[in-house]
C-alpha cells in the first residue's frame, strides 16, 4: 500500500491561490481519446450535466467537495483533509476521466478482474500530459489533477486497485507525477493518525497530479522513488550524498510504500 498521493502534507505558508475570474488556460472539452477508452471532463462540466451519462463522476465530485477540501476531526492536523483540491477546483483545473467500457474489459487486453486497466492508467497518463501542455503558469501546473473513476471494480476488495497503483508508482514518480488509488474499503492510514482512513472514497478510483517538495513523507518508505525525489528537489547536492540520505533516512522511516 501507499501513502496518499492526492493528498498532501499541509504546505507551510502557503497562500491558495486567488479566485481567478476565468478558469486556467485549459481546454474543458469532453473528449474521447481518440480509440481509447477514456472520456475526460472537467468538473465545470460535471455540474453542467455533461457527465449524466456518467453518474458516478458527479459522485466522486461530490464527495471531493463534501471530504477532501473541508477539515476532519480525525486528520490530526489543522486544515483540509487535502489542502489542493479547493484551489484546483477554484482554478478550474480539477477532471474526471470515466470509460464506457466495463473496466477492466478494454477490448484485446485479455479477460478477468484488471485486465485492460494498465491500458487505462497509460490512457489516463495521456490525458494529463496533453492538459498539461496547455499550462504556463507554474502554480497552474502543481495544480492539475485529473480523477481516473473505476466503478465497475469491486467495491469490497481493493486488491486490484492497489497492486495497479503500486506497479504504476514508479515510473511516475521517476517522471515527477504521483498517483494514488482511493476506494471505499481502502486501509491506508493517515499520516498524522494512524487510525484514520483518508483514502476512503465511494468509488475506486485513481488519482495524478504533479510531484511537490511537501510529499517527501509519502516517498520515504521506498528508496527508489526518495532517490528520484532527492534527485529532482535536491540536484546541487553530490550523488554520493544523496545516496546517503536515502539510506539513512529509508533505514529510519516508519512509512511503507
Amino acid at each position: 500500500m501507499t501513502a496518499p498521493a492526492a493528498l498532501a502534507p499541509a504546505p507551510p505558508a502557503r497562500t491558495a491561490p486567488a479566485p481567478a475570474p476565468a478558469p486556467a488556460r485549459v481546454t474543458a472539452t469532453a473528449t474521447a481519446a481518440g480509440p481509447g477508452a477514456l472520456r475526460l471532463f472537467s468538473a465545470e462540466q460535471v455540474d453542467a450535466g455533461a457527465a449524466r451519462a456518467h453518474p458516478e463522476a458527479a459522485e466522486v465530485l461530490h464527495w471531493a467537495r463534501r471530504f477532501l477540501t473541508t477539515a476532519h476531526p480525525d486528520l490530526g492536523r489543522s486544515g483540509p483533509v487535502c489542502p489542493y483540491t479547493q484551489p484546483s477546483l477554484r482554478r478550474g483545473l480539477f477532471h474526471l476521466a470515466v470509460t464506457d467500457a466495463a473496466t477492466g474489459t478494454v477490448p484485446g487486453t485479455g479477460t478477468g478482474p484488471g485486465a485492460g486497466l494498465p491500458a487505462l492508467v497509460g490512457e489516463l497518463r495521456a490525458h494529463y500530459d496533453r492538459l498539461l501542455a496547455g499550462l504556463t503558469e507554474e502554480g497552474d501546473r502543481e495544480l492539475l489533477t485529473v480523477l481516473l473513476v473505476l466503478p465497475r471494480l469491486d467495491r469490497t476488495d481493493s486488491t486490484v486497485l492497489d497492486d495497479l497503483q503500486r506497479s504504476a508508482k514508479d515510473e511516475f514518480v521517476e517522471q515527477g507525477l504521483m498517483i494514488g488509488q482511493f476506494h471505499p474499503v481502502c486501509e491506508e492510514p493517515g499520516l498524522w493518525n494512524g487510525a484514520f482512513r483518508p483514502l476512503r472514497a465511494p468509488v475506486p478510483l485513481l488519482a495524478v497530479r504533479k510531484l511537490l517538495v511537501f510529499d517527501l513523507p509519502f516517498l520515504l518508505g521506498d528508496p527508489v522513488h526518495l532517490a528520484h525525489y532527492l534527485a529532482r528537489f535536491a540536484p546541487q547536492v553530490p550523488a554520493r550524498i544523496r545516496d546517503q540520505l536515502v539510506t539513512g533516512l529509508t533505514a529510519r522511516s516508519p512509512v511503507t510504500v
